[in-house]
């Protein structure tokens, strides 16, 4: 188990909740027929320049649509066939949580005290201002992975 102080700022601030589907056109329908919308394509996966993932085909065919509700994002993520951990989630579990994602103000910052403290990085990605995400292998002890972002941008 890491050693990580009683308290840390980088799990503070929840953002979303990555929910891996089989088809997200169909899960997009579902959510807006009970309520919950509207929903948008989440930016060009193409932009993270600096990629760290264990396919980078994989990362960048994924699909996902995000909508912002008052208090948190839900993000609905379809894999595509190509390898990567949300398309071995989705054949290995099948449909539902595979991160949550917090909020913070410098993903190197947070990334590398996580790393001081104990936390293995998953898969990480950064954009050429610095924003981006690190995936935290967290599945065992928490029983999902957790997720650091910054981005500077509300919704993005």
């Amino acid at each position: 188990m890491p050693n990580l102080p009683k308290k840390t700022d980088r799990f503070n601030k929840l953002h979303h909740l990555c929910i891996v589907v089989h088809d997200i056109d169909r899960s997009q329908a579902y959510y807006e027929s009970i309520g919950i919308g509207p929903w948008e394509s989440y930016p060009p996966l193409a932009e993270y320049e600096e990629l760290d993932v264990p396919s980078s085909s994989g990362f960048r065919s994924m699909q996902y649509r995000v909508c912002n509700l008052p208090n948190v994002q839900f993000q609905l993520c379809q894999p595509s066939h190509d390898p990567s951990p949300q398309r071995q989630f989705l054949d290995s579990k099948g449909e539902g949580v595979f991160h949550i994602g917090f909020e913070v103000p410098d993903a190197d910052k947070t990334e590398a005290e996580a790393r001081a403290n104990g936390l293995k990085v998953k898969m990480r990605g950064r954009r050429v201002n610095r924003s981006g995400f690190t995936y935290y292998d967290t599945e065992a002890g928490a029983g999902v992975t957790l997720l650091t972002r910054a981005t500077g941008q509300p919704g993005k």
